[in-house]
This record gives structure tokens, C-alpha cells and sequence, in this order.
């Protein structure tokens, strides 16, 4: 083949180069597509074997016979591609959160959807037709499955071009090769079997497997998808690079391997750091399995078996399930009060409540921790509940439920980057709106959200009101996967947990202040002043010195960052450690602040070591 193309190359004449090129390029032709002088479109089945790769893209010609000159880009579709899915934020904007949304991708849908198909129009193939006489594109066809499936092959250079007395289609019948299962071994750093992330790329930084056709356990929004030790993954023929990771708390590491066959890989997972073993519980109390980034067709949602393994692959010691708006009558079955049955005894799966799309929304988001019941008195629809925050916090107050306000930030808004400042912001957002007022009440809110939105904006009022008198205290969380939907406890809670972990034991210390946020790459652990552990009050007969201790550690990688270094407090990620590195080095500075001013100033080396 190779030897035709430069032998028709080499021919000093012309047209008989071109007549023996196109000869040679014949059998690479899958579909022939002609334009007649009226621009009309008219398609054929080429001579290319029509042979694909499960779980892999293949690259063919089509040939284009331009007799009108057309200069428009060649497009192409079909009813067997496109995604397999339907997220949640492609909604109607008069609908934005669909309580129970209708069926509009079924499962048929999803199995007749096998293909992802494409015209290839990056560099150095142009983005649209040239006009010549005969010029080719080249067509990519991704395969789901294995075996013989057909596609229908639509092709047009406008609105119109169909031509009427020929079809613009073509149907072929493909046969795919079986893709390789590659075994994923993963031990944890006590060579137990483990859960963890794993971010695959072809040689071309395409990402495996194919995000347009994933449908749960692997999240189509995530680069990552998550395998446990012993389960496999289906890949084509080739080399691929490979990011195996488990959350903050763990080292990441890279490799490339080649596929060829049934294969298998082994991972032994190293954590540079293990706050549980000082009794210190990673949780993030804001997580939802629908809504947003998640499908609400082909099925609204996904379910607690499809949650588990983000949990168990990030290393999360607790994970709060909120069933909110979106698909709420589909969710909202997941609720027991109890633990779900796939918690272990050190990462708990517990399903609770945000009010966000119910009638007190405006007022900002509530987070529900540790409901016994998650209906509202004499309620049946959502539109029934409270149209305020109050009613609904003291309902939960009556079940000894942990409440406090999400995404605290939203709303909250100030020009300052000073903390605390005294800028009055508009309160007008889903933020801690309504927490200026209940805040006043004893018992009726326990504490606020940081973790995902701007610091400033979410701490400036907690400061404020604890400077007021009240005990307010503070959690962290993701709200994945809308704020980011990237993974799940990039904003963590630790909570100081004296006994063995359980989920009250975990909200319970957030109500009484044994907490820190981070984001898993720095560590502040038992803060005490004198001998007092936060959460804990510390009286002084007159002004004095106060003695202060704690445990620190962090991990940043020896270069800095320099895409999140430059970015403003306002742009994500909100909460790095990479924000607070100190110039070129690898140190960040600990701080001891009073009424906003740093007191003491100590740099630390964040190279993993306590």
C-alpha cells in the first residue's frame, strides 16, 4: 500500500499521479460520498473492510467527489452515536431541577448508541472541503461492543443538501474484534486488597474508556474510573499510560504498558500520610448520586452501588449521600436512617438530605445530617414543605439531626480578600443566607460548609458570628458532582472520633467543634490551646499568653504549580495547598491568627512528614 501511494507520488505526470493515487487509496475508502453540481449529497459503501476495535477507534477514508466546489465542512451522523445518557444540567431552563423527569433515552436507546463516529477536521486535516475535484476526510468510528453491529452513516455539507432522488445514508455492517481484559491488581499500603482511581491514555492523551458511552459504575463526567482489586477493564490493542491513584491521602503513580492480550497489572498503593490512625475520620458531608453532572435518563440517577466505589477509591472514611431535588422521588428510596450495607467498618456509605429545590431554597441550602425520618410533617410534594429555612431546622433539631447551611459562600460575595472584612455582601444567593438569622436561635444550626467555595467568602461570616459569641462550627465539603464534579471529598471534614467510627459518632463531632477542614494535602490535628482540644472553650481570668500545640502535616510535590498558583482566590480549585506554597520552595507558613492579624508564623516544610 505504502509503496503504491509513493510510486503514484513519484509519476511526473499528473493526471495519471492522481488517477494511480486514488487507485491506491480505494481500498482505505469505507464511504464515497458525491456532490452533484447542485450540491446535493448521494452516498456509497466504499472498498475498505468496515472492521473495528471494541473499546477502540478506528481511522478510514471517505472519498469526496466535489463536483459543485463545495467549501463547507463535511458532516456526519447517526442514530447508532452519540452519547448514551442524559445529564442533568441539559435540562429546559424553565425546569432546572426535575423532581421526577421523564423517560427521553431509554435502554434501547443506550444499545442502539454503540458507536462514537466523527469526521477527523483537526490539523493537519482542514475543517472544511477545499473545492477540489476528489478530496478525502478521514472518518473515525469508536466501537463499544464486540461482534457484528450495524450503523447508518448520514452525510450532508448543509442544511438541504440531501439529495432528493438518492439517499444521503449508507447502512454497513461492522465487525468488531473483542477487546483485551486487563486484570487490575490494588493493594493498600497494608497489603490488603484495595479500591482505587485509574485515568488511562492512549498515546494520542485519548482517555479510556470512551467517556460518551460510560454509563455507571463509570461516571461519564470523570476522566477516572475506579476498580478494585482482582476486577478488570476492557482495552484495545496499543500503549496506554496509566495514573492509579486513592484520594489526598495517597501517592499517585504513572506507568505505560502495552496491550496485546488478556493481561494483568499490579499496584501497591502508598499513603504519605493516615490522620484515622491518630482517630481523625475523613468525611465529606455534601455528595449526590443525581443531579447535575450525574443522568437523569437512562436511569435518574445512579445508585448506592455505583457511589460505593468513589467512596472506597478516594479513601473517605465517610460519605453523606444527599438526596436533593433532582430526582427526588427516584432517590429518596435510598434512605434508611441507618448505614448503607455496603459500609465497611472503616468507610461508611449513609444517605441524608440537602433542601436545595424545595420551596426554602432561596433562603440557602440546608445539609441534613443523621434524620431518622427525611419527610416533612403533613407534607406529600415537595412544593408542601416550609418556604423558610427555620421550620425545617427545628423539625430536624427534633431528630437530633447535625443541620448546617451548603456551599456556604454562594451569596456571600465581597470585593475584600481581607479576613474577616466588613464588607456587607447581597445575601442573595443558595449560600448561608438565612444562617445570619438562625444562627441567633440556640441549637437551630450547627454549622456552616467550606471546602468549595472561595474562602473569603464562606469564612468572613463564620469569623464574624464567633466573634459574636456564638459556637458555630465549620465542615467540609465537595457538593459533588456540581460544584466540581471531578471526584468526590476534595473538601474534607476530619473529625476527632474518640471510640470506634460510626456515623454519629462522626456528625456528632462536628456538632461539638473536633473538626478541621482541608483538602486532604495538609493536616492541623489535635489544635489544643493549654490543654483544651478544639471544639472546647477556653476561659482567661485576664489578657495572657495562650500556649498552643498540634500536630501538622502536608505534601505538595517539589515544583510548584504554576496553572493554580496564578489563579484568583475566586477561580477553582478554592481550597489547594498549592495556593499557600512560599515562593519556589516546598515550604507553606502555619499561622496563628487573632481578629485577623497572623500572630506567630512558623514555614513548613510540606514534604509529607508530620
Amino acid at each position: 500500500m505504502r509503496q503504491r501511494i509513493d510510486d503514484a507520488i513519484a509519476e511526473t505526470d499528473e493526471r495519471l499521479a492522481a488517477t494511480r493515487l486514488e487507485q491506491a487509496l480505494d481500498p482505505l475508502v469505507l464511504v464515497t460520498v458525491d456532490i452533484n453540481p447542485e450540491s446535493r449529497v448521494k452516498v456509497g459503501e466504499g472498498d475498505a473492510p468496515p472492521e473495528l476495535l471494541q473499546g477502540g477507534t478506528r481511522a478510514f477514508l471517505v472519498k469526496v467527489i466535489n463536483q459543485a466546489g463545495v467549501t463547507s465542512p463535511l458532516k456526519v451522523s447517526s442514530p447508532n452515536s452519540g452519547r448514551t445518557y442524559k445529564p442533568s444540567w441539559d435540562r429546559d431552563p424553565a425546569d432546572p431541577l426535575s423532581h421526577n423527569p421523564p423517560d427521553v433515552l431509554t435502554m434501547e436507546d443506550v444499545r442502539n448508541r454503540w458507536a462514537e463516529i466523527s469526521i477527523y477536521d483537526k490539523p493537519p486535516m482542514p475543517a472544511r472541503l477545499r473545492g477540489l475535484p476528489l478530496e478525502y476526510a478521514i472518518l473515525q468510528i469508536y466501537s463499544r461492543d464486540a461482534g457484528q453491529r450495524s450503523a447508518i452513516l448520514q452525510f450532508d455539507v448543509g442544511q438541504g443538501t440531501a439529495d432528493i432522488g438518492f439517499r444521503n445514508d449508507v447502512e454497513i455492517v461492522f465487525t468488531a474484534r473483542p477487546a483485551h481484559p486487563v486484570k487490575l491488581r490494588v493493594r493498600d499500603e497494608r497489603g490488603e486488597p484495595s479500591t482505587a482511581a485509574f485515568v488511562i491514555r492512549d498515546d494520542r492523551g485519548r482517555v479510556y474508556p470512551n467517556r460518551l458511552k460510560r454509563l455507571a459504575p463509570d461516571l461519564p463526567f470523570q476522566d477516572q474510573v475506579y476498580r478494585t482489586d482482582g476486577e478488570t477493564i476492557e482495552l484495545p490493542d496499543g500503549r496506554f499510560t496509566v495514573t492509579v491513584s486513592r484520594g489526598p491521602e495517597y501517592l499517585a503513580d504513572t506507568r505505560t504498558f502495552t496491550v496485546n492480550g488478556p493481561s494483568e497489572l499490579a499496584f501497591d498503593l502508598r499513603r504519605w500520610i493516615d490522620p484515622s490512625a491518630l482517630r481523625w475520620y475523613s468525611g465529606d458531608h455534601h455528595v449526590h448520586a443525581a443531579g447535575c453532572s450525574h443522568y437523569e435518563n437512562p436511569t435518574q440517577g445512579v445508585e448506592p452501588r455505583h457511589m460505593w466505589p468513589q467512596v472506597r477509591g478516594e479513601a473517605l472514611n465517610v460519605a453523606a449521600v444527599l438526596t436533593w431535588g433532582p430526582c427526588y422521588y427516584s432517590q429518596k428510596r435510598y434512605f434508611s436512617g441507618q448505614d448503607h450495607p455496603l459500609s465497611t467498618p472503616g468507610q461508611l456509605l449513609h444517605y441524608d438530605l440537602e433542601i436545595s429545590g424545595f420551596p426554602s431554597s432561596h433562603a440557602g441550602h440546608l445539609v441534613l445530617l443523621g434524620l431518622t425520618d427525611q419527610d416533612y410533617p403533613g407534607t406529600m410534594r415537595i412544593e408542601d414543605w416550609p418556604t423558610w429555612t427555620a421550620p425545617v431546622l427545628r423539625w430536624a433539631d427534633g431528630q437530633k439531626a447535625v443541620t448546617g447551611f451548603a456551599h456556604s459562600g454562594w451569596g456571600l460575595e465581597v470585593a475584600s480578600r481581607e479576613l474577616p472584612n466588613y464588607d456587607m455582601p447581597a445575601f442573595d444567593g443558595i449560600g448561608a443566607n438565612e444562617f445570619i438569622v438562625d444562627v441567633t436561635r440556640p441549637g437551630l444550626v450547627d454549622f456552616i460548609s467550606a471546602g468549595d467555595t472561595p474562602p473569603v467568602w464562606e469564612l468572613n461570616i463564620w469569623y464574624h458570628v464567633l466573634n459574636a459569641g456564638f459556637r458555630t462550627r465549620i465542615s467540609g465539603e465537595t457538593d459533588f458532582p456540581c460544584i466540581t464534579d471531578e471526584r468526590v471529598g476534595q473538601g474534607r471534614g476530619y473529625a476527632k472520633i474518640d471510640g470506634p467510627l460510626s456515623y454519629r459518632a462522626w456528625v456528632e463531632a462536628i456538632r461539638d467543634g473536633r473538626t478541621y477542614v482541608s483538602d486532604g494535602r495538609s493536616h492541623l490535628m489535635d489544635f489544643r490551646v493549654g490543654d483544651t482540644l478544639s471544639g472546647g472553650e477556653v476561659l482567661l481570668a485576664s489578657p495572657g499568653t495562650a500556649r498552643v500545640t498540634l500536630t501538622v502535616a502536608a505534601n505538595l510535590p517539589a515544583q510548584p504549580d504554576e496553572a493554580i498558583r496564578k489563579r484568583a482566590p475566586e477561580e477553582k480549585p478554592y481550597w489547594h495547598l498549592e495556593r499557600a506554597r512560599i515562593g519556589a520552595t516546598r515550604e507553606v507558613p502555619l499561622e496563628i491568627i487573632v481578629n485577623g492579624v497572623a500572630t506567630v508564623t512558623h514555614p513548613v516544610v510540606a514534604d509529607g512528614a508530620p
